[in-house]
Protein backbone atom coordinates (compact mmCIF):
# COMPACT_ATOMS: atom_id res chain seq x y z
CA UNK A 1 0.00 0.00 0.00
CA UNK A 2 1.45 3.78 -0.47
CA UNK A 3 2.45 5.51 1.95
CA UNK A 4 -0.15 7.84 1.84
CA UNK A 5 -2.89 5.83 2.08
CA UNK A 6 -1.21 3.62 4.83
CA UNK A 7 -1.38 7.29 6.94
CA UNK A 8 -4.62 7.65 5.96
CA UNK A 9 -5.79 4.53 6.78
CA UNK A 10 -4.05 4.35 10.05
CA UNK A 11 -5.60 7.52 11.07
CA UNK A 12 -8.78 6.53 10.03
CA UNK A 13 -8.25 3.54 12.33
CA UNK A 14 -6.86 5.65 14.89
CA UNK A 15 -10.16 7.79 15.17
CA UNK A 16 -12.41 4.59 15.13
CA UNK A 17 -10.93 2.51 17.50
CA UNK A 18 -9.92 5.20 19.96
CA UNK A 19 -13.08 7.22 19.48
CA UNK A 20 -15.74 5.98 17.61
CA UNK A 21 -15.79 2.92 19.13
CA UNK A 22 -15.25 3.73 22.32
CA UNK A 23 -17.53 6.21 22.04
CA UNK A 24 -20.36 4.09 21.45
CA UNK A 25 -20.08 2.42 24.90
CA UNK A 26 -20.71 6.15 26.76
CA UNK A 27 -24.46 6.19 28.25
CA UNK A 28 -26.85 8.13 25.91
CA UNK A 29 -26.88 11.85 27.54
CA UNK A 30 -29.99 13.60 29.20
CA UNK A 31 -30.40 15.95 27.15
CA UNK A 32 -33.79 17.54 28.29
CA UNK A 33 -32.19 17.47 32.20
CA UNK A 34 -32.17 21.38 33.47
CA UNK A 35 -28.61 23.12 32.93
CA UNK A 36 -27.00 24.66 35.62
CA UNK A 37 -24.48 27.60 35.77
CA UNK A 38 -21.65 28.98 38.04
CA UNK A 39 -19.63 31.96 36.88
CA UNK A 40 -18.00 35.06 38.39
CA UNK A 41 -20.23 37.48 36.39
CA UNK A 42 -23.67 37.62 33.96
CA UNK A 43 -24.35 39.98 31.80
CA UNK A 44 -28.04 39.80 30.57
CA UNK A 45 -29.46 41.15 26.63
CA UNK A 46 -33.29 40.27 26.77
CA UNK A 47 -33.55 42.56 23.56
CA UNK A 48 -30.96 39.85 22.04
CA UNK A 49 -32.23 36.96 23.55
CA UNK A 50 -28.54 36.26 25.09
CA UNK A 51 -26.56 36.47 28.41
CA UNK A 52 -22.85 36.16 28.49
CA UNK A 53 -21.16 34.38 31.45
CA UNK A 54 -17.55 35.06 32.50
CA UNK A 55 -15.44 33.83 35.42
CA UNK A 56 -14.21 30.31 35.44
CA UNK A 57 -17.79 29.75 34.24
CA UNK A 58 -19.12 26.16 35.03
CA UNK A 59 -22.11 24.46 33.24
CA UNK A 60 -23.93 21.51 33.49
CA UNK A 61 -26.27 19.18 32.35
CA UNK A 62 -27.09 15.80 33.86
CA UNK A 63 -23.16 13.48 33.78
CA UNK A 64 -21.91 16.29 31.23
CA UNK A 65 -19.84 19.30 31.96
CA UNK A 66 -18.21 22.30 29.99
CA UNK A 67 -16.21 24.52 31.73
CA UNK A 68 -14.69 28.09 30.06
CA UNK A 69 -13.48 31.68 30.81
CA UNK A 70 -16.58 32.50 29.17
CA UNK A 71 -19.91 31.37 27.24
CA UNK A 72 -22.77 33.61 25.28
CA UNK A 73 -25.92 31.70 26.21
CA UNK A 74 -28.46 31.38 23.49
CA UNK A 75 -32.07 31.56 24.69
CA UNK A 76 -35.69 31.49 22.84
CA UNK A 77 -37.35 33.52 25.11
CA UNK A 78 -39.61 31.02 26.14
CA UNK A 79 -39.54 30.50 29.91
CA UNK A 80 -40.56 26.98 31.43
CA UNK A 81 -40.45 26.59 35.16
CA UNK A 82 -39.56 30.53 35.56
CA UNK A 83 -36.59 29.72 33.77
CA UNK A 84 -35.29 30.78 29.87
CA UNK A 85 -35.62 28.27 28.01
CA UNK A 86 -31.81 27.85 26.40
CA UNK A 87 -30.89 26.80 23.00
CA UNK A 88 -27.11 27.45 22.16
CA UNK A 89 -23.52 27.95 24.16
CA UNK A 90 -20.39 29.61 22.60
CA UNK A 91 -17.73 29.01 24.82
CA UNK A 92 -14.16 30.69 24.61
CA UNK A 93 -11.14 30.62 26.63
CA UNK A 94 -9.63 27.09 27.83
CA UNK A 95 -13.17 25.05 27.25
CA UNK A 96 -13.47 21.71 28.82
CA UNK A 97 -15.95 19.06 28.25
CA UNK A 98 -15.94 16.29 30.40
CA UNK A 99 -18.53 13.01 30.38
CA UNK A 100 -18.11 10.21 31.93
CA UNK A 101 -14.54 8.54 30.94
CA UNK A 102 -13.83 11.29 28.24
CA UNK A 103 -12.57 14.59 28.20
CA UNK A 104 -12.23 17.22 25.56
CA UNK A 105 -10.78 20.13 25.40
CA UNK A 106 -10.52 23.19 22.92
CA UNK A 107 -9.97 26.88 22.37
CA UNK A 108 -13.78 27.05 21.23
CA UNK A 109 -17.03 25.04 21.99
CA UNK A 110 -20.53 25.22 20.42
CA UNK A 111 -23.25 22.98 22.54
CA UNK A 112 -26.55 23.28 20.30
CA UNK A 113 -28.61 21.82 22.58
CA UNK A 114 -31.72 21.55 19.75
CA UNK A 115 -29.19 19.23 17.67
CA UNK A 116 -27.93 17.79 21.17
CA UNK A 117 -24.43 18.66 19.65
CA UNK A 118 -21.55 19.43 20.88
CA UNK A 119 -18.68 20.95 18.48
CA UNK A 120 -15.00 21.82 19.39
CA UNK A 121 -12.48 23.67 17.75
CA UNK A 122 -9.00 24.89 17.53
CA UNK A 123 -6.12 22.62 19.10
CA UNK A 124 -8.51 19.81 20.23
CA UNK A 125 -8.13 17.00 21.79
CA UNK A 126 -9.78 13.89 23.16
CA UNK A 127 -8.87 11.75 25.78
CA UNK A 128 -10.37 8.34 27.05
CA UNK A 129 -8.89 6.05 29.66
CA UNK A 130 -5.11 6.72 28.25
CA UNK A 131 -5.92 7.50 24.56
CA UNK A 132 -5.46 10.83 23.41
CA UNK A 133 -6.30 11.64 19.89
CA UNK A 134 -5.90 14.82 18.89
CA UNK A 135 -6.67 17.30 15.68
CA UNK A 136 -8.44 20.65 14.59
CA UNK A 137 -12.23 19.75 15.27
CA UNK A 138 -14.21 17.64 17.26
CA UNK A 139 -17.87 16.65 16.99
CA UNK A 140 -19.81 15.37 20.08
CA UNK A 141 -23.45 13.66 19.13
CA UNK A 142 -24.94 13.39 22.30
CA UNK A 143 -28.39 11.13 21.09
CA UNK A 144 -25.94 8.44 19.76
CA UNK A 145 -22.85 9.26 22.17
CA UNK A 146 -20.43 8.86 19.23
CA UNK A 147 -17.25 11.47 18.93
CA UNK A 148 -15.58 12.53 15.39
CA UNK A 149 -12.58 14.45 14.97
CA UNK A 150 -11.21 15.59 12.11
CA UNK A 151 -7.93 17.95 11.00
CA UNK A 152 -9.55 20.83 10.24
CA UNK A 153 -6.72 23.36 11.33
CA UNK A 154 -3.66 22.54 13.07
CA UNK A 155 -3.98 19.75 16.14
CA UNK A 156 -1.06 19.03 18.43
CA UNK A 157 -0.43 15.69 20.58
CA UNK A 158 1.65 15.64 23.75
CA UNK A 159 3.81 12.60 24.75
CA UNK A 160 4.24 11.16 28.13
CA UNK A 161 7.56 12.90 27.69
CA UNK A 162 6.37 16.12 27.33
CA UNK A 163 7.27 16.28 23.16
CA UNK A 164 4.64 18.41 21.41
CA UNK A 165 3.91 17.20 17.87
CA UNK A 166 1.90 19.56 15.33
CA UNK A 167 0.21 17.58 12.81
CA UNK A 168 -0.48 20.26 10.22
CA UNK A 169 -3.97 19.71 9.52
CA UNK A 170 -3.91 15.69 10.77
CA UNK A 171 -5.69 13.54 13.10
CA UNK A 172 -3.18 12.36 15.69
CA UNK A 173 -2.73 10.01 18.21
CA UNK A 174 -1.51 7.07 20.01
CA UNK A 175 -2.05 3.23 20.70
CA UNK A 176 -1.37 1.90 23.77
CA UNK A 177 -0.44 -1.92 24.41
CA UNK A 178 -1.88 -3.97 27.09
CA UNK A 179 0.70 -5.51 29.64
CA UNK A 180 1.16 -9.04 29.26
CA UNK A 181 0.79 -10.87 32.34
Amino acid sequence: MPRPLLIAAAAALVTTALIGGAAVGQSRHDSSAPIDFDAQSIELDDRANRAILSGGVKITQANLTLNAARVTVSYSGQVIDGSPAATRFDASGGVTVTRPDQTARAQYGVYDINRRVITMLGNVSLTQGGNTVSGGRLTLDLDSGRASIDGSGVGTTRAPDGTVTRSGGRVTGRFTVPERN
